[in-house]
């Protein structure tokens, strides 16, 4: 496994071995041990998994209080995956870092608590899991404005208008956030 650091401290990009032949491939997605060994000692409590077509853009989501460390990947299709320095005491707030994850690079990222984390589809029929550290509560869910201009995330988005849910279409902007300590 390789570990491949982001700009933003705690947001790492997890390149998996991959063994393939003719008959497919086989990589670990998670190992305890093995991540432990590699810095990350995570303890998961929850398993999710969405569906989306093309230019579906779902994000950018936390939660304050209980944030959740999530631990995310693609195992069909592909995204351009984003994670928002929420953390108003970091150097990096309000910083993004965007990454694709796709079926075909097997690439995972790591948004521990504390960020933003949200999603762009890039093909129809993406699948998207995460094991994430904590368990959901509506109650505490909030949303960062995906087009906040204050945070300029640069989504791939080449001329396609971003299907987004109405709670995400009115998320608030960066300075209105319930950003963490």
């Amino acid at each position: 496994m390789n570990i491949v650091e982001t700009r933003l401290p705690g947001v790492l990009i997890i390149e998996p071995r991959v063994f393939g032949d003719e008959r497919g491939f086989f990589m670990e997605s998670w190992n305890k041990a093995r991540f432990a060994e590699a810095g990350l000692d995570i303890d998961f409590v929850q398993d999710n998994h969405s569906r989306s077509s093309r230019g579906v853009l779902r994000g950018m989501h936390f939660q304050n209080p209980g944030p959740q460390g999530k631990l995310v990947r693609v195992v069909s299709g592909a995204v351009y995956d984003v994670a928002v320095d929420l953390r108003r005491s970091s150097e990096t707030f309000g910083q993004w870092v965007g990454v694709e994850l796709s079926a075909a690079n097997h690439r995972m990222l790591w948004v521990p608590e504390g960020f933003a984390h949200g999603f762009l589809t890039l093909e129809d029929g993406t699948d998207f899991l995460y094991k994430c550290r904590g368990a959901y509560d509506p109650s505490a869910e909030h949303s960062l404005a995906w087009d906040d201009p204050d945070v300029g995330i640069e989504w791939p988005l080449d001329g396609i208008e971003p299907i987004v849910s109405a709670k995400d279409a009115h998320a608030a902007p960066l300075g209105q956030v319930e950003a963490f300590a």
